[in-house]
């Protein structure tokens, strides 16, 4: 994510990780840009809108 200054965010780095909501990474990856996701991590009420394979295929693997 790009740089904000005036609120003190320096931006993502290459490694960091962050809190997505189902809606944006569903748009992330209709766009072909989804980020890998610890599907762990992942709430299980994002099943309502997306199945568990669709999941799997973005998980990030150590």
């Amino acid at each position: 994510m790009t740089p904000m200054p005036h609120w003190n965010f320096p931006g993502l780095q290459p490694g960091d990780k962050w809190c997505l909501c189902i809606s944006r990474w569903l748009e992330a990856e209709k766009a072909g840009k989804a980020p890998f996701i610890i599907l762990e991590a992942t709430h299980k009420k994002s099943l309502q809108y997306t199945s568990l394979e669709m999941l799997k295929k973005y998980a990030f693997k150590e």
